[in-house]
């Protein structure tokens, strides 16, 4: 199919007689593969990065889009909640929060099952939104700084907040304990799906006096060997 739809391209420039003057780049985001026999080393791969389609690197990245971040898995959301829940259930919590987009479903199940509403910051501010609050948080995965808003009407003095995501470096995290500080509403903890413990994120929060519950700790992702620690 591929290649069929390149021919399409270069048929069409050359009947506009553009083919003569014309560089044509094909690129793509997924990597080397070596399904259906495929020769990952051919054309010289990934140059100097190690790893495959599908598998983690060196660069800590872990990709979860097979049941959180694209595809998701809603009976994995609903044991999300169900923990969370057992964790949280003898505070005063009465909103939970998140930021898009990863940790929306697992907050959504988690508001869900406690009966209480969820609110998320937006990596965005829309045209719409009225009495915002704003932050700047730098992500990790994509390696740039972006403004993080929610606005105060859905954020309040009132507030107990339980916050849901994945933990790194923590500056996600940084950034909502920003919001919160800004809008006067209270944290009662943070609990997160996946942490990377190698990347102290943990440290940083828990010096901010934070509560700290993760569902699964990353120890290493070295050699594209993930290592879970026994909890």
């Amino acid at each position: 199919r591929l290649d069929y739809y390149v021919g399409e391209v270069l048929k069409k420039l050359k009947e506009k007689g553009l083919d003569e003057n014309t560089l044509v780049i094909f690129s793509s985001d997924n990597g080397p593969h070596e399904e259906g026999g495929a020769d990952p080393t051919f054309f010289g791969r990934d140059g100097k990065l190690r790893g495959l389609k599908r598998q983690c690197y060196e660069g800590g990245i872990l990709k979860v889009d097979g049941f959180i971040n694209h595809q998701m898995d809603p009976v994995l959301m609903k044991s999300i909640g169900v923990e969370f829940v057992r964790r949280f259930a003898a505070t005063n919590v009465n909103k939970i929060m998140t930021i898009e987009a990863s940790g929306i479903a697992p907050a959504i199940m988690t508001g869900y099952l406690m009966d209480l509403p969820v609110v998320f910051a937006k990596k965005k501010s829309p045209k719409t939104i009225q009495n915002a609050l704003s932050t700047t948080v730098h992500s990790f995965t994509k390696d740039r700084d972006y403004e993080v808003v929610i606005s105060a009407d859905f954020l309040t003095p009132g507030d107990n907040v339980l916050f849901d995501d994945f933990l790194a470096y923590g500056n996600a995290a940084l950034g909502i304990l920003d919001l919160i500080e800004q809008s006067g509403a209270k944290l009662v903890g943070m609990g997160f799906i996946i942490e990377k413990a190698f990347q102290n994120g943990r440290k940083i929060l828990e010096e901010k006096g934070v509560r700290v519950e993760s569902l699964a700790i990353i120890e290493d992702l070295s050699n594209c060997c993930i290592k879970i620690k026994d909890q």
